[in-house]
């Protein structure tokens, strides 16, 4: 499907994680029992949705084929597409890279490179 998903994760939140060598989510993510990720493609759209306007956040790229039978594809509301969900907290391992995700002028999230 996709080599890498992503989340968007709170600079404290994620010095935490690499405290205890895990990520074990936000407080939405322990709410619904899962960790939200998003594709490449589908990453703006849910910063706009859910992160609109949050200047202390991470894009954390997860490598999907270190995650194994804790990820799941699945249905997000009434929104197309499938979405990654971790069920599981995202070992250190699993993780790819660690950027910020500053805001630009527009208030809007600025992404790096090779985001759709």
């Amino acid at each position: 499907m996709t080599e890498s998903i992503y989340t968007m994760v709170r600079h404290a939140d994620w010095q935490v994680a690499a405290e205890a060598g895990a990520y074990h989510g936000s407080a939405d993510d322990r709410r619904d029992g899962f960790l939200h990720f998003s594709t490449a493609a589908q990453l703006r759209a849910s910063a706009a949705r859910h992160r609109a306007g949050e200047s202390d956040l991470l894009l954390v790229e997860a490598v999907v084929a270190r995650l194994g039978e804790a990820l799941r594809w699945e249905k997000a509301g009434s929104r197309p597409g499938l979405f990654p969900h971790l069920y599981g907290a995202l070992p250190l391992s699993a993780v790819r890279s660690v950027t910020p995700l500053p805001l630009g002028a527009d208030g809007a999230h600025v992404f790096p490179a090779g985001i759709d």
